[in-house]
Protein backbone atom coordinates (compact mmCIF):
# COMPACT_ATOMS: atom_id res chain seq x y z
CA UNK A 1 0.00 0.00 0.00
CA UNK A 2 3.07 2.16 0.47
CA UNK A 3 3.99 2.63 -3.12
CA UNK A 4 0.50 3.00 -4.85
CA UNK A 5 1.25 6.08 -7.25
CA UNK A 6 -0.62 8.97 -6.31
CA UNK A 7 -3.60 9.95 -8.59
CA UNK A 8 -3.41 11.94 -11.07
CA UNK A 9 -4.89 15.36 -10.17
CA UNK A 10 -5.72 16.97 -13.54
CA UNK A 11 -9.32 15.67 -14.59
CA UNK A 12 -10.10 15.18 -11.28
CA UNK A 13 -9.77 19.03 -10.51
CA UNK A 14 -12.17 19.58 -13.18
CA UNK A 15 -14.68 17.50 -12.15
CA UNK A 16 -14.56 18.55 -9.13
CA UNK A 17 -15.38 22.12 -9.89
CA UNK A 18 -17.59 21.59 -12.54
CA UNK A 19 -20.46 19.49 -10.06
CA UNK A 20 -19.71 21.73 -7.11
CA UNK A 21 -22.44 24.10 -5.63
CA UNK A 22 -20.83 27.37 -4.39
CA UNK A 23 -21.65 28.29 -1.49
CA UNK A 24 -25.01 30.85 -1.63
CA UNK A 25 -25.59 29.76 -5.15
CA UNK A 26 -29.33 29.72 -6.10
CA UNK A 27 -29.48 26.35 -8.07
CA UNK A 28 -31.40 25.30 -11.03
CA UNK A 29 -31.35 22.06 -12.29
CA UNK A 30 -32.69 22.45 -15.75
CA UNK A 31 -28.89 23.84 -15.79
CA UNK A 32 -27.12 20.37 -15.38
CA UNK A 33 -27.02 17.95 -17.77
CA UNK A 34 -28.29 14.57 -16.36
CA UNK A 35 -26.64 12.66 -19.28
CA UNK A 36 -23.26 14.42 -19.72
CA UNK A 37 -20.24 13.18 -20.44
CA UNK A 38 -16.74 14.95 -21.07
CA UNK A 39 -14.76 14.60 -24.38
CA UNK A 40 -12.44 11.90 -24.99
CA UNK A 41 -14.21 10.20 -21.92
CA UNK A 42 -15.86 6.56 -22.55
CA UNK A 43 -17.23 3.53 -20.36
CA UNK A 44 -13.82 1.37 -21.73
CA UNK A 45 -11.61 3.98 -20.47
CA UNK A 46 -13.41 4.56 -17.21
CA UNK A 47 -13.42 0.85 -16.59
CA UNK A 48 -9.75 1.48 -16.24
CA UNK A 49 -10.13 4.78 -14.62
CA UNK A 50 -11.91 3.68 -12.17
CA UNK A 51 -10.19 0.60 -11.09
CA UNK A 52 -7.23 2.93 -10.63
CA UNK A 53 -8.84 5.25 -8.38
CA UNK A 54 -10.37 2.30 -6.55
CA UNK A 55 -6.90 1.11 -5.86
CA UNK A 56 -5.97 4.32 -4.51
CA UNK A 57 -8.95 4.90 -2.27
CA UNK A 58 -8.26 1.82 -0.88
CA UNK A 59 -4.68 2.71 0.09
CA UNK A 60 -6.28 6.22 1.39
CA UNK A 61 -8.57 4.47 3.57
CA UNK A 62 -5.59 2.74 5.10
CA UNK A 63 -3.99 5.82 6.00
CA UNK A 64 -7.28 7.11 7.72
CA UNK A 65 -8.25 3.81 9.57
CA UNK A 66 -4.24 3.97 11.02
CA UNK A 67 -3.83 7.76 11.54
CA UNK A 68 -7.55 7.34 13.61
CA UNK A 69 -7.37 11.11 14.30
CA UNK A 70 -10.12 12.27 11.18
CA UNK A 71 -13.48 10.13 9.42
CA UNK A 72 -14.95 10.46 5.90
CA UNK A 73 -18.98 11.04 5.47
CA UNK A 74 -20.66 10.57 2.21
CA UNK A 75 -23.70 11.38 1.32
CA UNK A 76 -25.97 9.56 -1.35
CA UNK A 77 -29.60 11.43 -2.26
CA UNK A 78 -31.43 11.12 -5.48
CA UNK A 79 -34.24 9.66 -7.00
CA UNK A 80 -35.46 6.06 -7.13
CA UNK A 81 -33.24 4.13 -9.89
CA UNK A 82 -30.63 7.37 -9.71
CA UNK A 83 -28.01 4.77 -8.70
CA UNK A 84 -27.06 4.95 -4.83
CA UNK A 85 -26.59 1.26 -4.18
CA UNK A 86 -24.64 1.02 -7.61
CA UNK A 87 -22.40 3.66 -6.11
CA UNK A 88 -21.57 1.73 -3.00
CA UNK A 89 -21.15 -1.50 -4.67
CA UNK A 90 -18.96 -0.22 -7.81
CA UNK A 91 -17.44 2.98 -6.09
CA UNK A 92 -17.51 2.24 -2.71
CA UNK A 93 -17.38 -1.21 -2.59
CA UNK A 94 -13.14 -0.58 -2.75
CA UNK A 95 -13.59 0.23 1.09
CA UNK A 96 -12.17 -2.10 3.94
CA UNK A 97 -15.63 -3.38 5.54
CA UNK A 98 -13.81 -3.09 8.98
CA UNK A 99 -13.34 0.56 8.95
CA UNK A 100 -15.92 1.68 6.33
CA UNK A 101 -20.25 1.30 7.29
CA UNK A 102 -23.25 1.69 5.28
CA UNK A 103 -26.35 3.77 6.81
CA UNK A 104 -29.31 3.32 4.99
CA UNK A 105 -32.26 6.02 6.19
CA UNK A 106 -36.16 5.33 5.35
CA UNK A 107 -39.08 5.94 7.15
CA UNK A 108 -38.76 6.65 11.00
CA UNK A 109 -39.49 3.97 13.36
CA UNK A 110 -41.64 4.93 16.65
CA UNK A 111 -38.52 5.16 18.54
CA UNK A 112 -36.99 7.70 15.66
CA UNK A 113 -40.26 9.84 15.15
CA UNK A 114 -40.36 10.76 18.54
CA UNK A 115 -37.00 12.05 18.87
CA UNK A 116 -35.58 15.38 16.83
CA UNK A 117 -34.85 14.53 13.09
CA UNK A 118 -31.15 14.12 13.52
CA UNK A 119 -31.11 12.22 16.58
CA UNK A 120 -30.63 8.68 14.75
CA UNK A 121 -28.23 11.03 12.01
CA UNK A 122 -26.06 12.01 14.78
CA UNK A 123 -26.14 7.99 16.22
CA UNK A 124 -24.85 6.85 12.65
CA UNK A 125 -21.81 9.45 11.96
CA UNK A 126 -18.16 7.86 11.53
CA UNK A 127 -16.00 7.28 14.44
CA UNK A 128 -12.51 8.72 14.25
CA UNK A 129 -10.86 6.74 11.34
CA UNK A 130 -13.59 5.53 10.00
CA UNK A 131 -15.71 5.77 6.35
CA UNK A 132 -19.32 5.39 6.27
CA UNK A 133 -21.90 6.49 3.37
CA UNK A 134 -25.58 7.76 3.95
CA UNK A 135 -27.43 5.34 1.42
CA UNK A 136 -30.05 8.79 1.38
CA UNK A 137 -29.44 10.96 4.72
CA UNK A 138 -30.94 13.59 7.15
CA UNK A 139 -31.83 15.73 3.47
CA UNK A 140 -34.97 13.22 3.92
CA UNK A 141 -36.87 15.54 5.82
CA UNK A 142 -36.41 18.71 3.86
CA UNK A 143 -37.16 16.57 0.45
CA UNK A 144 -40.10 13.70 0.91
CA UNK A 145 -41.57 16.03 4.38
CA UNK A 146 -41.60 18.28 2.17
CA UNK A 147 -42.92 17.03 -1.00
CA UNK A 148 -45.48 14.92 1.23
CA UNK A 149 -46.34 17.50 3.83
CA UNK A 150 -45.42 15.35 6.84
CA UNK A 151 -44.44 17.96 8.68
CA UNK A 152 -45.84 21.65 8.39
CA UNK A 153 -43.87 23.99 6.24
CA UNK A 154 -42.83 25.88 9.57
CA UNK A 155 -40.86 22.91 10.86
CA UNK A 156 -39.22 21.62 7.52
CA UNK A 157 -38.11 25.28 6.86
CA UNK A 158 -36.35 25.96 9.70
CA UNK A 159 -34.24 22.47 8.97
CA UNK A 160 -31.82 23.65 6.58
CA UNK A 161 -30.29 25.71 8.78
CA UNK A 162 -30.30 23.24 11.85
CA UNK A 163 -28.94 21.36 9.07
CA UNK A 164 -25.77 23.18 8.53
CA UNK A 165 -25.14 23.63 11.90
CA UNK A 166 -25.20 20.03 12.40
CA UNK A 167 -22.63 19.51 9.46
CA UNK A 168 -20.05 22.37 10.99
CA UNK A 169 -19.66 20.82 14.35
CA UNK A 170 -19.29 17.19 12.65
CA UNK A 171 -16.40 19.30 10.38
CA UNK A 172 -14.98 20.94 13.36
CA UNK A 173 -14.84 17.44 15.16
CA UNK A 174 -12.68 16.03 12.01
CA UNK A 175 -14.90 14.98 9.71
CA UNK A 176 -14.92 15.17 5.82
CA UNK A 177 -18.41 15.38 4.30
CA UNK A 178 -18.91 14.69 0.66
CA UNK A 179 -22.60 15.03 -0.93
CA UNK A 180 -23.45 13.85 -3.87
CA UNK A 181 -27.10 14.19 -5.44
CA UNK A 182 -27.42 11.25 -8.18
CA UNK A 183 -28.71 13.78 -11.34
CA UNK A 184 -31.05 11.66 -13.13
CA UNK A 185 -33.93 12.22 -16.14
CA UNK A 186 -37.03 11.59 -16.10
CA UNK A 187 -36.47 9.42 -19.35
CA UNK A 188 -34.25 7.79 -17.98
CA UNK A 189 -35.68 6.89 -14.45
CA UNK A 190 -38.72 4.73 -16.47
CA UNK A 191 -36.15 3.40 -18.64
CA UNK A 192 -34.43 2.13 -15.61
CA UNK A 193 -38.09 0.29 -14.66
CA UNK A 194 -38.68 -1.15 -17.52
CA UNK A 195 -35.22 -2.88 -16.96
CA UNK A 196 -35.97 -4.03 -13.57
CA UNK A 197 -39.30 -5.54 -15.07
CA UNK A 198 -37.13 -7.64 -17.69
CA UNK A 199 -34.13 -8.68 -15.38
CA UNK A 200 -35.46 -11.56 -12.87
CA UNK A 201 -32.27 -10.52 -10.64
CA UNK A 202 -33.47 -6.93 -10.20
CA UNK A 203 -37.75 -7.41 -9.92
CA UNK A 204 -37.28 -7.47 -6.15
CA UNK A 205 -36.28 -3.54 -6.47
CA UNK A 206 -40.08 -3.04 -7.88
CA UNK A 207 -42.70 -1.39 -5.69
CA UNK A 208 -45.75 0.36 -6.00
CA UNK A 209 -44.18 3.91 -4.98
CA UNK A 210 -41.64 3.88 -7.69
CA UNK A 211 -44.33 4.98 -10.00
CA UNK A 212 -46.64 7.09 -7.70
CA UNK A 213 -43.43 8.89 -7.42
CA UNK A 214 -43.27 10.12 -10.72
CA UNK A 215 -46.50 12.51 -9.98
CA UNK A 216 -43.92 14.22 -7.93
CA UNK A 217 -40.94 14.89 -10.06
CA UNK A 218 -41.35 18.72 -10.14
CA UNK A 219 -42.00 19.32 -6.51
CA UNK A 220 -39.15 16.81 -5.71
CA UNK A 221 -36.89 18.83 -8.32
CA UNK A 222 -38.06 22.14 -6.22
CA UNK A 223 -37.07 20.76 -3.01
CA UNK A 224 -33.46 19.63 -4.38
CA UNK A 225 -32.86 22.65 -5.72
CA UNK A 226 -33.54 24.60 -2.52
CA UNK A 227 -31.59 22.04 -0.47
CA UNK A 228 -28.59 22.02 -3.08
CA UNK A 229 -28.57 26.05 -2.59
CA UNK A 230 -29.23 26.05 0.87
CA UNK A 231 -26.83 23.71 2.36
CA UNK A 232 -23.48 23.42 -0.02
CA UNK A 233 -21.38 25.04 2.35
CA UNK A 234 -17.49 25.67 1.42
CA UNK A 235 -17.06 22.96 4.49
CA UNK A 236 -19.72 20.70 3.42
CA UNK A 237 -20.31 21.29 -0.15
CA UNK A 238 -22.90 19.23 -2.77
CA UNK A 239 -21.66 18.00 -6.09
CA UNK A 240 -24.43 17.43 -8.68
CA UNK A 241 -23.60 14.16 -10.63
CA UNK A 242 -24.78 13.27 -14.05
CA UNK A 243 -26.40 9.85 -13.80
CA UNK A 244 -27.78 9.09 -16.96
CA UNK A 245 -24.88 6.95 -17.57
CA UNK A 246 -23.86 5.17 -14.26
CA UNK A 247 -20.20 4.72 -16.14
CA UNK A 248 -19.74 8.37 -16.01
CA UNK A 249 -21.43 9.02 -12.49
CA UNK A 250 -18.91 5.90 -10.85
CA UNK A 251 -16.13 7.56 -12.12
CA UNK A 252 -16.99 11.88 -11.39
CA UNK A 253 -17.73 10.22 -7.51
CA UNK A 254 -14.46 8.19 -7.33
CA UNK A 255 -12.37 11.02 -8.71
CA UNK A 256 -14.14 13.47 -6.43
CA UNK A 257 -13.85 11.21 -3.34
CA UNK A 258 -9.92 10.41 -4.13
CA UNK A 259 -9.06 13.92 -4.51
CA UNK A 260 -11.09 14.95 -1.49
CA UNK A 261 -9.05 11.89 0.53
CA UNK A 262 -5.47 12.99 -0.92
CA UNK A 263 -6.36 16.49 -0.02
CA UNK A 264 -6.89 15.37 3.90
CA UNK A 265 -2.93 14.62 4.11
CA UNK A 266 -3.10 11.63 6.28
CA UNK A 267 0.04 10.13 8.04
CA UNK A 268 0.78 6.73 9.18
CA UNK A 269 1.55 7.04 12.77
CA UNK A 270 4.61 6.23 14.06
CA UNK A 271 5.54 3.07 15.61
CA UNK A 272 4.84 3.37 19.28
CA UNK A 273 7.24 0.11 20.24
CA UNK A 274 10.89 0.19 20.22
CA UNK A 275 12.09 -1.08 16.63
CA UNK A 276 15.31 -1.68 17.66
CA UNK A 277 14.49 -3.89 20.55
CA UNK A 278 12.19 -5.41 18.53
CA UNK A 279 14.50 -6.72 15.76
CA UNK A 280 16.45 -8.16 18.68
CA UNK A 281 13.98 -10.11 19.51
CA UNK A 282 12.78 -10.87 16.01
CA UNK A 283 15.95 -12.58 14.64
CA UNK A 284 16.06 -14.51 18.00
CA UNK A 285 13.00 -16.05 17.06
CA UNK A 286 13.91 -16.26 13.77
CA UNK A 287 17.39 -18.21 14.75
CA UNK A 288 15.16 -20.50 17.27
CA UNK A 289 12.60 -21.44 14.73
CA UNK A 290 15.86 -22.63 12.22
CA UNK A 291 17.62 -24.65 15.13
CA UNK A 292 13.78 -25.82 15.84
CA UNK A 293 14.02 -26.94 11.98
CA UNK A 294 16.69 -29.07 11.98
Amino acid sequence: MMGAAPAKPGPAVNIRKKFKIPQGRKVRLREFDPAFTPPGESKRTARHEIRRLGKRMDDLQYRLFAESRRSLLICLQGLDASGKDGVIRHVLGNMNPQSCRVVGFKQPSAEEASHHFLWRIDRATPARGEVVIFNRSHYEDVLIARVHDLVPRAVWSRRYGEINRFEKLLVENGTTILKFFLHLSKEEQLKRFGQRLKDPSRRWKISEADYGERKYWESYTAAYEEALGRCSTRRAPWYVIPSDHKWFRNLAISRIIVEAMEGMDMQLPRPRVDLAAIRIKYHQASREAGRGRR
